[in-house]
């Protein structure tokens, strides 16, 4: 019982949620289920640095959806996708201060993409 239990929590720990999206979504899917996020109707984007950087996404119906930001650098389509929905947001007036937040989260990943591509290509 001891080892299931030990086992169980290992795959709570280690499991990472996957992220999917489309146009004008966001969908996080863990053990204990999905969670959705409208990104055309965003009304607040934070980034918390700590241990791990998460970012986090809150739209106008109450959908909550928490990511590593790493995940938009593995996946540049869906960072694309999330961009989009950010800009729709801030043209229909729902994202204040999270458009910044969006903005330098861009940069970031811009320059970590270019990092990655150098070094990987065994430039400097």
């Amino acid at each position: 019982m001891l080892w299931a239990g030990l086992a169980a929590l290992l795959l709570v720990v280690l499991l990472p949620p996957r992220v999917a999206a489309g146009p004008g979504w966001l969908a996080s899917r863990g053990l204990l289920g999905e969670r959705r996020v409208r990104t055309d109707c965003l009304v607040s984007v934070r980034l918390l640095d700590g241990v791990s950087r998460r970012l986090v996404l809150r739209d106008l119906y109450g959908g909550r959806v928490e990511l590593d930001p790493g995940v938009l650098v593995a996946n540049p389509m869906i960072r694309h996708l999330l961009d989009q929905g950010a800009v729709t947001s801030g043209e229909r007036g729902l994202l204040g201060s999270g458009a910044t937040v969006v903005r330098l989260l861009s940069r970031r990943l811009d320059s970590e993409t270019a990092r990655l591509l150098f070094t990987t290509s065994g430039l400097k």
